[in-house]
């Protein structure tokens, strides 16, 4: 039996990189799903800044199964969490924290990332059962220096930047410890073939930076 919040966080971690999706239908998004395959990079966000967010979940989920983790993005209250989480999401993340999303992910052990800013915002989210601590919006501010701040106290701390990556700095921040990474238009514009080339560049800087750690 598959023990269904530790392995879709291990999903997470092993993959580490993963497609911020904002898209008007479901075919689109399964298009950037084939490129994200095909390039090696195996999990997606759909954001529900747009009405259609659930059903896009369910149209990915039903095409491409196991192969690809998708979850549900910009999740800000427990009904949207809940409504994600019926529609196949398998993750939830969030630009802030809500203790009552958090509760409603441990109910149905799903992994939540809630955005958090301070420490203090960090702490209280690990204590509410956060699977990874998205560092949103300082991920643009700081870069990737603001993984030691968080580290170097709490080293046990799963962090997942998002906001600011690029096939440029991918490789520090991988090499100063993040465990998770969303990346928005180097993984979702374009044809198929360019999401798939941009992709496969991402996997081989994770992979190689991951090897020498």
């Amino acid at each position: 039996m598959k023990l269904q919040k530790a392995y879709v966080t291990q999903r997470l971690y092993d993959t580490c990189a993963f497609a911020v999706v904002r898209v008007p239908t479901i075919e689109r998004g399964c298009e950037i799903a084939e490129g994200l395959l095909a390039g090696g990079v195996k999990a997606m966000e759909i954001s529900y800044t747009l009405p259609n967010a659930g059903e896009v979940i369910t149209g990915i989920k039903e095409r491409f199964g196991d192969d690809m983790l998708v979850g549900a993005g910009t999740v800000m209250e427990a009904t949207t969490a809940r409504l994600a989480i019926m529609s196949g999401a398998q993750f939830i993340v969030a630009n802030c924290g809500s203790d009552e999303v958090a509760r409603i992910c441990n109910l149905y052990q799903i992994p939540y990332a809630p955005g958090c800013t301070t420490m203090t915002e960090a702490n209280h989210a690990l204590e509410m059962g956060a699977a990874f601590i998205k560092c949103f919006p300082i991920s643009n501010v700081y870069g990737s220096n603001l993984v030691g701040l968080f580290k170097t106290p709490t080293p046990w701390m799963p962090l997942m930047a998002s906001g600011g990556i690029n096939l440029t700095n991918l490789s520090e921040w991988i090499s100063k410890g993040i465990d998770c990474a969303g990346m928005g238009s180097l993984l979702t514009k374009g044809t198929k073939n360019e999401i798939a080339q941009n992709a496969a560049e991402v996997r081989h800087i994770i992979d190689e930076v991951r090897s020498e750690r």
